[in-house]
């Protein structure tokens, strides 16, 4: 069986305390200091004095790059918020004493901490992939969303929807590459390989023969310089008489 005689007293002490406490709540245009109830600062300005029993709440405006943006009782005002480019944030509207600054995001953005209709936080937007689309484009609050490209399309992740391959052979051409999802297929022109095959066949023919003409012609043009033509030498002999006067010409000189 429950004893009762404890538990009646406790919960007499606890609604005294909380009934002692709506007994001394602060109305919505106080604030409750040191057992008093103040009247709060108008918005855009501060507590510079808490009021007494004579003399009611002092406040200053708030300088700087501070703000209040509702009454309050505070003693100092908020800093103003700073839109940092490293958080892909911007100024959209400056701070001034009575509200605070309003970000929002960097072009190629999306917010990813919204407060008070402007934004904290952001991220870039995603990049799409080769080999993908967008299927939806980014926005201020969304990020962008990419798609996979079925087979025998492509796109370089910049298009909003993938492109068929191109058929080479529908344009009289041939496929050089084939295409993939990230790039299109590689025409060229077409060619005759027996064709091809025929004149190699007739330019190495002729190469060939003009070689060979040249290499004869060079080789007759050596014969005929080293044959020279050697004349006989006809050896006449001489008469008696012409002996005998050369005879006595010798021996004359000999005198």
């Amino acid at each position: 069986m429950l004893n009762f005689k404890g538990f009646i007293p406790a919960v007499t002490v606890i609604l005294m305390v909380l009934n002692w406490n709506l007994c001394y709540s602060c109305n919505q245009a106080e604030y409750e200091i040191g057992g008093e109830c103040c009247p709060v600062c108008p918005q855009g300005s501060r507590v510079y004095k808490h009021c007494t029993g004579q003399s009611s709440t002092s406040c200053v405006p708030c300088v700087g790059l501070t703000y209040t943006d509702e009454p309050n009782g505070l003693t100092k005002c908020k800093p103003c918020t700073v839109c940092d480019q490293g958080l892909g944030l911007k100024t959209v509207r400056a701070c001034t004493s009575s509200s605070d600054t309003v970000c929002g995001v960097l072009e190629g953005h999306y917010c990813i901490n919204p407060y008070k209709g402007g934004c904290r936080a952001a991220n870039k937007h995603t990049a799409c992939k080769p080999g993908q689309f967008i299927q939806q484009p980014g926005t201020e609050y969304i990020d962008t969303v990419c798609e996979d490209c079925s087979d025998y399309s492509y796109s370089d992740g910049s298009f909003t929807s993938c492109k068929p391959h191109t058929d080479c052979e529908s344009r009289g051409l041939v496929t050089v590459k084939a295409g993939d999802q990230a790039a299109d297929s590689k025409c060229g022109e077409k060619s005759n390989t027996a064709l091809t095959v025929i004149i190699i066949i007739i330019a190495i023919a002729t190469s060939a023969a003009v070689i060979a003409a040249v290499t004869y012609r060079r080789r007759r043009r050596r014969k005929k310089i080293t044959c020279t033509w050697i004349q006989p030498r006809i050896v006449v002999p001489k008469s008696p008489e012409v002996e005998d006067d050369d005879v006595t010409k010798t021996h004359r000189g000999a005198a």
